[in-house]
């Protein structure tokens, strides 16, 4: 008797558009099913996969580049590894990086026998769109992901004015082409707060074929250049710094970000004591103390700031970072870092 095909389900969207929120939503309300969870983070240090592993997944990292151009190889010996797993697990799922064509994922479910593509979730940022799209080399980048969505989530309405809800809704029934028999259904959110019973429907009905899709929507979407090399296009600065900081100042510091950081995260010690877990996307920063009884930080200490190659402000942020510093210690190298490539700016 054939084994029943595992769920694959591949959630994506640019960076800061709250893949990782939505999936730590969706493994706290797991209600006993064993998810497997991949996660790609743009980075030597992926921050994603931490915060993912303390919602209790079985989490296996992929880091340093983008799955979709530059590490499949890792992608397809860790899907062979949980695959091979007894009992096998109830549902896989791939968070993508912010860089990555979630569509480029998901045909490893359509090759796999042992795995029955679910859905592609693309996430896009209400609050943040208008921004990214006034820079034209983020076009593709943002527009690609939706042409094989499933389901688009706008996520951040909370933060958006009515003027930058409208226009993401326009923008995503503009871009989003129907790939499959219907167009991709589109719900807003905040703090990617999807309702429960739709994230475990994934589980049980795959939308992917009940939209048409299949091998049918392999093809590219119309208008839609060959996919660019993302590992390349962007860079990150990653500082792993040893000292204390001063909060008032951190939280200055995320209100002042430079232009050219597209995404910012990362955890440091707090003067006094405590950890404080830093976000930044769409030109919106907050600094969060995580609870005292929390563990520490797997990775310590990390910050990973991402932009386009050449843009990140290396100086200005390694300045502003150290202006927060009350407590300074010995520093790892701050490295702004191409990956995919040898380029190291030590500052």
């Amino acid at each position: 008797m054939n084994e029943a095909r595992i769920p694959f389900t591949v959630i994506g969207g640019f960076l800061g558009a709250g893949k990782t929120t939505l999936l730590q939503r969706w493994l706290l309300a797991a209600a006993g099913r064993r998810i497997a969870v991949l996660v790609n983070d743009f980075g030597a240090i992926n921050l994603d996969a931490a915060l993912v592993a303390q919602a209790g997944a079985d989490t296996i990292a992929l880091s340093n580049g983008c799955v979709c151009c530059s590490i499949g190889d890792d992608l397809s010996a860790a899907l062979l590894r949980l695959l091979a797993t007894q009992p096998p697990f109830d549902a896989v799922v791939v968070e993508a990086s912010g860089v990555s064509d979630p569509w480029r994922i998901a045909q490893y479910a359509l090759a796999e026998p042992r795995l029955a593509l679910h859905g592609v979730l693309v996430l896009v940022d209400a609050a943040g769109l208008a921004a990214n799209l006034a820079d034209p080399l983020l076009a593709d980048t943002l527009q690609r992901p939706l042409a094989h969505a499933d389901l688009v989530v706008l996520n951040h309405a909370d933060r958006a004015s009515s003027a930058d809800l409208a226009a993401a809704l326009a923008w995503v029934a503009q871009d989003a082409a129907p790939r499959h028999a219907a167009a991709a259904p589109v719900i807003t959110t905040q703090r990617a707060a999807l309702p429960v019973h739709l994230l475990f429907s994934l589980l049980e009905q795959p939308i992917h074929q009940a939209r048409g899709g299949g091998w049918l929507a392999v093809g590219q979407a119309p208008g839609l250049a060959a996919p660019p090399a993302h590992d390349t296009r962007f860079e990150a600065w990653q500082p792993q710094p040893a000292g204390c900081f001063d909060e008032a100042r951190l939280r200055a510091w995320l209100r002042a970000l430079p232009v050219g950081v597209l995404r910012l995260k990362g955890w440091l010690l707090l003067a006094g004591g405590g950890w404080a877990e830093l976000q930044f996307a769409g030109r919106h920063g907050t600094l969060r103390r995580l609870p005292a009884n929390q563990p520490a930080p797997a990775s310590g200490a990390a910050i990973v700031a991402i932009g386009l190659a050449g843009q990140v402000p290396v100086t200005t942020l390694t300045c502003g970072l150290q202006h927060c510093e009350v407590a300074p210690l010995m520093h790892a190298p701050a490295l702004a870092r191409r990956i995919g490539n040898t380029i190291d700016r030590s500052v």
